[in-house]
């Protein structure tokens, strides 16, 4: 049987079971497995099922068990259990209140300091979701409190919230390098940059949105004195200092990504627990839902592995790159039709899901091309992270949506998000047009 119409009827059957909304994991792995069978068992013409079960078994179970005892994906967990710990410590949500008093007096300040707040959270924890649920509950009730324009107090976290993308450790970032076979620590230092670019890019947004219209963020009540600056500059160390042991040991050559992040987790205990911010009991809390975090993820690996080794047994990825290859697109056009793909892909499923199921097909058309793959890497996760904010489907919107309860329809977060994809979008053409933005600092190491 023809292995590229079999890789062709499969894809066209994964979507279909996505968009029936069975689990993506599931999904991955019974497509594959049937193909596979199916291949197998129509390989001389005639069906012989007797024929198919060996190599349908030694597919699924063997490519899951070598994900699973990959040394690489040892550090989600790690990262997962950093994340938890460092909020029950309160190590990341100081960095907000840091902020919010540096910023209280600057127009729109608070919407600012919450995506600082997003943005040092993200440096610590790595998720998207965790971020925008995590600093949902603490900004935008205070800022519809203080009279905040219902989108800006609401749009300003789910977009700060998407900046857990880009900006190291990133989950997804693990799961591209396992996936691509790509450095994982070069990839968290390419997202530095534009991370930060995107940072920047939001902080821009809110400061015209309030210069046009300053009734949308009221002054802050009250005096912020020098003394209370200091003090909340202070109180920020523990995420300064995990940050630098992430960024500064990766690019320093002392750790490596899964070193930094088995440090960073002691250092985030002893700093919990010196600091009386911890307790036994938040611990075993943090652990039972780093367990809980971490097996969605690696059943969702599995699943992909699976996958991509199925659509390597059909040669479907090479045929599509000798097509795409034979019409000569250049490399503009070949960015855009990914860029379109991503971004309409974004508007319906969620970025593991898309990421799993593109890269089996872009990953060998990008090397075709001789473009790096770090760079492209970057690239991916601004457009997935584009996609957390993106209607219909935006994941960050309806997280913050949940926090916020009925005081803001869903319809006016997408409303207000729309000022912060446009700036999304800039970055993301910058970044395509300027690959230095993603390279420079891996190319210095």
């Amino acid at each position: 049987m023809d292995g590229t119409l079999v890789g062709l009827v499969a894809f066209a059957a994964l979507i279909g079971l996505l968009a029936i909304r069975v689990p993506i994991a599931f999904a991955l792995a019974g497509v594959a497995a049937v193909g596979t069978f199916v291949m197998f068992a129509f390989r001389t013409g005639a069906f012989n099922p007797d024929r198919a079960w060996r190599p349908t078994s030694s597919l699924v179970f063997s490519n899951s068990f070598d994900l699973i005892h990959s040394y690489d994906l040892s550090m989600i967990p790690l990262f997962v259990a950093l994340g938890h710990i460092a909020y029950k410590a309160e190590i990341t949500t100081k960095i907000y209140h840091a902020a919010r008093v540096w910023l209280a007096s600057v127009p729109g300040g608070v919407a600012m300091a919450s995506v600082f707040g997003c943005g040092g959270f993200s440096a610590i924890t790595g998720s998207s979701i965790a971020c925008a649920s995590t600093m949902g509950r603490i900004c935008s009730p205070e800022m519809l409190r203080m009279g905040y324009d219902k989108r800006l107090a609401t749009a300003s976290v789910a977009a700060g919230g998407t900046l857990g993308s880009l900006i190291p450790p990133s989950v997804l970032f693990i799961i591209y390098g396992i996936f691509t076979e790509t450095s994982i620590s070069s990839l968290f230092l390419a997202g530095i940059i534009p991370g930060l670019i995107s940072l920047l890019g939001f902080i821009l947004v809110i400061w015209l949105w309030v210069k046009r219209d300053p009734a949308a963020a009221p002054a802050y009540p009250g005096t912020i004195t020098g003394r209370e600056r200091l003090e909340a500059a202070l109180q920020a160390w523990p995420a300064v200092l995990l940050f630098v042991i992430i960024v500064g040991g990766i690019y320093g050559g002392i750790f490596t990504a899964t070193e930094a992040a088995a440090v960073c987790v002691s250092a985030a205990l002893l700093i919990g627990f010196a600091q009386r911010m911890l307790s036994v009991r938040d611990v075993i809390d943090a652990l039972r839902e780093t367990v809980v975090q971490t097996t969605s993820i690696f059943v969702i690996a599995a699943g992909a592995k699976i996958f991509v080794a199925f659509v390597a047994l059909t040669g479907v990825a090479g045929d599509i790159v000798g097509a795409v290859q034979a019409a000569e697109l250049n490399v503009v056009l070949l960015m855009l039709a990914i860029a379109a793909i991503y971004l309409i892909l974004g508007m319906f499923l969620d970025p593991i899901g898309i990421m799993v199921l593109t890269l089996p097909l872009l990953v060998p058309l990008v090397e075709g091309y001789g473009l790096d793959l770090i760079w492209f890497g970057v690239v991916v996760i601004k457009l997935l992270e584009i996609g957390l904010i993106t209607p219909p489907v935006g994941l960050n919107v309806f997280v913050i949506g949940s926090v916020v309860g009925k005081d803001v329809p869903i319809d006016r977060i997408f409303s207000g998000i729309l000022r912060f994809l446009s700036i999304d979008i800039l970055v993301l053409v910058l970044l395509m047009a300027f690959p230095i933005l993603s390279l420079l600092i891996p190319n210095s190491m």
